[in-house]
């Protein structure tokens, strides 16, 4: 059972007729308990509220601690996925680039070979028209010899002969 300062002040000691205690004395001392006690329990009081509030905070320091645990846990959950997606894409990206590069060589390969194919035929038809121009020119000259000059006899009349000369 708690001691409170009230029990201490209400409590009475027996009289003794030969050699008691000094009323005054105990009444004094007990009012130095009743003091102390009285301090004591306002004390334990102020500390059990301050152990209260403490353990509010400590419960909201925990709770905050918490969810800072599930905030970092959830951004580093969200870093790898922003990582993976970003890794995903980036393969991605890397992929249609490559593809995109075959098809442009694919297709400047291909244009070169018809241009090749289409030089190839240019310049076939080039020898062709050559060939062909040739043999009109041979042709032309060789009926220009063969026509009759006029003047031919006459000039060749006129010539001196060789030893000869004016």
């Amino acid at each position: 059972m708690a001691l409170t300062p009230l029990d201490v002040h209400n409590k009475e000691f027996p009289k003794r007729t030969f050699g008691g205690y000094d009323k005054d004395a105990v009444d004094e001392f007990l009012d130095q308990v009743v003091g102390e006690l009285d301090r004591l329990i306002k004390e334990n009081d102020r500390l059990k509220i301050q152990l209260e509030e403490l353990d509010g905070k400590l419960d909201q320091y925990r709770t905050l601690e918490e969810t800072i645990n599930r905030t970092l846990i959830v951004a580093q959950e969200t870093a790898e996925e922003v990582k993976a997606s970003a890794k995903k894409n980036a393969d991605l990206i890397i992929q249609e680039a490559r593809l995109q590069a075959e098809r442009i060589i694919e297709t400047g390969q291909v244009k070169a070979r018809r241009i090749m194919e289409e030089n190839a035929d240019l310049v076939r038809a080039s020898n062709v028209l050559r060939t062909q121009v040739k043999s009109l020119l041979q042709a032309q000259l060789e009926a220009i010899d063969g026509l009759y000059d006029p003047f031919a006899k006459a000039a060749a009349a006129h010539q001196p002969a060789e030893g000869h000369r004016d």
